[in-house]
């Protein structure tokens, strides 16, 4: 049963306004592969996502996906476009089967967006999809294929043991192949080391390559 005291947007708003919350929203269940909105649709709803792993991607002119940024519990997804009354600027799929937490924005901004504590929060949220923005520029106008590896294995040792290799090569927009012989030379190097079945990473090797 979803509680929106249990989101930490709303943890502060009293039985009235919580209620409410309830009213204009419902919970949206996906399936992995299962689409959440596609660039260029218009944005409705404010989406939470509570469980699961949504992807955010683009495509090219080719036909190529590349991978923005993956999310996960508890976030909002793509509310700028929600602020900004824009077409979604990139599509989302759910990674996993996920619950997405659906709000009808207008209601919302009406009725419940005067609330200090909410719109500082969605400011903050805000800052981080700049950060993510910002993130990906760097990665991708001035790293290379190598140094983008080593930043990744160093700021996201959980998600290198989580997602499979083709997953990660298409989030930092090389192929998959470049991605496994980036692993073999750090392997090669004594960046990664394996013992057993598991995997060992040498973070301060990793930092002087980044």
């Amino acid at each position: 049963m979803f509680r929106a005291r249990d989101i930490f947007l709303f943890k502060h708003l009293n039985d009235q306004q919580l209620e409410r919350i309830q009213q204009i929203s419902f919970l949206k269940e996906l399936n992995r592969g299962e689409t959440l909105f596609w660039e260029g649709d218009k944005p409705e709803y404010l989406y939470i996502l509570l469980d699961g792993t949504i992807r955010v991607f683009k495509t090219d002119n080719k036909g190529n996906e590349i991978t923005l940024h993956y999310f996960y519990p508890i976030n909002m997804i793509a509310e700028v476009a929600n602020f900004e009354n824009i077409p979604y600027p990139a599509s989302a799929e759910a990674e996993t089967d996920s619950i997405v937490l659906a709000i009808d924005f207008e209601k919302f901004k009406q009725e419940l967006l005067t609330d200090p504590e909410i719109s500082f929060n969605i400011i903050k949220s805000l800052s981080d999809k700049i950060r993510i923005l910002n993130d990906f520029i760097v990665q991708n106008m001035m790293m290379d294929a190598i140094t983008r590896v080593a930043k990744f294995l160093y700021e996201h040792e959980d998600l290198f043991h989580q997602l499979k290799h083709n997953k990660i090569a298409s989030l930092l927009n090389i192929t998959p192949e470049t991605f496994s012989r980036i692993l073999k030379k750090f392997k090669q190097q004594g960046i990664i080391e394996k013992k057993g079945k598991e995997l060992i990473i040498h973070r301060d090797k990793l930092k002087n390559l980044i």
